[in-house]
């Protein structure tokens, strides 16, 4: 009889507030993705990114994915054994890949939780029911040095939800709709043109990242119409538009914003299911991995805090953003629309939150701000908590102090505060930002102003399309490039504001230098391209 042992860092919890709703059905069809050792060393891909990002531009020699698979991925045998297993336990191999180090299985819950032993039970919470997973997941010993993280047991889903008005389907920009996303590039004075060329995203693929949702193909013609720019070329695979008020709007707006700076790149949409940690890495791992349209950016508009991921997720998670640094793609992630609690009111648990992933030290925070008359202050409507108001209220910059990642060498000499809440340093979040309201969108044949730092991670991800295009080139992991030059005006200080939520809780305030609501400040385009090594 195999002899069972913990997975490393696979311990979890329930959501706060959590109530019993049942035992799982184990006839019902599940999956999981098993994710296994690299054939190398996962710290020294990060450091290679880290390496890569100290050398000018002109040294750079990024590995390629056949070179990333050759070093990194998973070994033929390792993979073999995990099939293998599968088939003992009458579990489907679905999708098998050396360069992403997976394997996604399927078959009856019940058989799944045979091979891989876990407390799974289902739970009431205000958000809606789920399948929640407590404790840590065991499984074979002759297993453990081989398997890295087992997902998909747990469903409980990502959140990211855009700050939207909307009203009939005409008009336009302008008034109450909110402004094209271009007007924002040239707040932030994004580069036009570089040595006779016009910076449009020209053989730039912008990835972007999305849990559930889908485009109308219809809805994308009237946008740019509108807008007055050519309609950029999106490919995908899944997508399912559904109804308002769905996740569409968080879809439309992140290739609204994107498409409209830079018409000429090519959006490359990943969906996956909002199903936990799952779907979220399969599809980040999708984009990183993709050989046939190798994304050189990549933009993600959902998470939540970085409590609420087990260790082995937090471990996977940066594995695929080292891989992308390697690889010089950079990785641009919102920093959350809840201020310091990183949370809505139907989620909270009283205590303050950075948001994962963006708390990642391998990622650019993209973090809000919101116009005062003709100035960048921290983005936070003023509104407190409350359960009747949709999204919870408490809108606001997400920011913070890691207390996963340490204090990366970048911003060692940030002057970053202790965490309010342990009093402890770590990994500063955001690391720059920009407006995080009135960006005018299209969603399922209504228009509005919509907003978050949901729009911020595909504005500066079309920056760094801009970036590439120019210096014909990947700019990659650009944060130590950002903090080392900060002070020859790459950014514009924001002095003013708070992210705590109103009458609830704690939070950062805004001031000279970096701050944990909008980081280095608002970045200017061209004196970023105009410094670039």
């Amino acid at each position: 009889m195999a002899v069972y042992v913990p997975l490393p860092g696979s311990k979890r919890t329930l959501l706060p507030n959590s109530r019993p709703a049942g035992p799982i059905d184990p006839s019902e069809i599940a999956s999981v993705t098993v994710r296994v050792r690299s054939a190398g060393d996962p710290a020294a891909l990060a450091k290679t990114a880290y390496d890569l990002a100290s050398t000018p531009l002109v040294e750079r020699r990024y590995l390629t994915r056949e070179e990333l698979e050759q070093r990194h991925g998973a070994a033929k045998e390792d993979l073999d054994k995990i099939e293998h297993f599968a088939q003992e336990h009458d579990l489907t191999v679905v999708h098998r890949s050396a360069a992403e180090r997976s394997v996604v299985l399927t078959g009856k819950l019940g058989d799944l939780l045979a091979a891989f032993h876990a407390d799974v039970q289902l739970y009431h919470h205000a958000s809606g029911t789920y399948r929640g997973r407590r404790g840590e997941i065991t499984l074979p010993q002759e297993l453990s040095h081989i398997v890295t993280g087992v997902f998909g047991f747990d469903t409980r889903p990502k959140r990211r939800a855009p700050h939207r008005q909307k009203s009939a389907a005409h008009g336009g920009p302008g008034g109450q709709n909110g402004l094209a996303a271009t007007e924002f590039a040239s707040r932030y004075h994004f580069p036009t043109e570089f040595d006779g060329a016009t910076l449009d995203g020209t053989g730039q693929t912008i990835a972007i990242i999305e849990l559930g949702g889908g485009f109308r193909s219809s809805d994308l013609q009237a946008f740019f119409r509108e807008i007055g720019v050519p309609t950029p070329k999106v490919d995908h695979a899944g997508n399912h538009p559904t109804t308002p008020d769905s996740a569409d709007g968080e879809v439309m707006l992140d290739i609204e914003v994107a498409g409209a700076v830079v018409p000429n790149a090519n959006i490359a949409v990943y969906f996956a299911p909002n199903n936990g940690d799952k779907g979220f890495i399969d599809a980040i791992s999708a984009a990183v991995h993709d050989a046939q349209r190798k994304p050189s950016v990549i933009s993600i508009s959902w998470g939540g805090p970085e409590v609420s991921t087990d260790q082995q997720g937090i471990n996977a998670y940066h594995e695929l953003f080292a891989a992308a640094g390697a690889m010089g793609v950079t990785v641009c992630i919102a920093s959350g629309d809840h201020g310091s609690a990183d949370e809505d009111s139907a989620h909270w648990d009283g205590k303050i939150h950075v948001d994962h992933p963006a708390c990642d030290d391998l990622v650019l925070g993209c973090g809000g701000t919101q116009i005062d008359g003709s100035q960048d202050v921290v983005w936070n409507d003023g509104t407190p908590f409350d359960v009747n108001t949709p999204g919870g209220g408490g809108w606001a910059s997400g920011g913070g102090i890691s207390e996963v990642f340490a204090v990366p060498s970048y911003q060692a000499n940030a002057n970053l505060p202790v965490s309010i809440d342990n009093e402890q340093p770590g990994r500063g979040v955001p690391d720059i930002a920009m407006s995080a309201t009135n960006y005018f969108t299209r969603v399922d044949n209504s228009e509005g102003a919509s907003g978050g730092t949901s729009a911020v991670a595909p504005l500066m991800a079309a920056l760094v399309a801009r970036l590439n295009q120019a210096k014909k080139q990947n700019v990659g992991f650009l944060n130590p490039f950002l903090y080392a030059n900060a002070a020859k005006g790459l950014v514009h200080d924001v002095t003013s504001g708070t992210n705590a939520i109103k009458n609830t809780i704690k939070g950062y305030n805004a001031g000279p230098g970096w701050d944990a609501c909008t980081g280095l400040g608002t970045p200017d385009g061209t004196v970023i391209l105009n410094n670039l090594p």
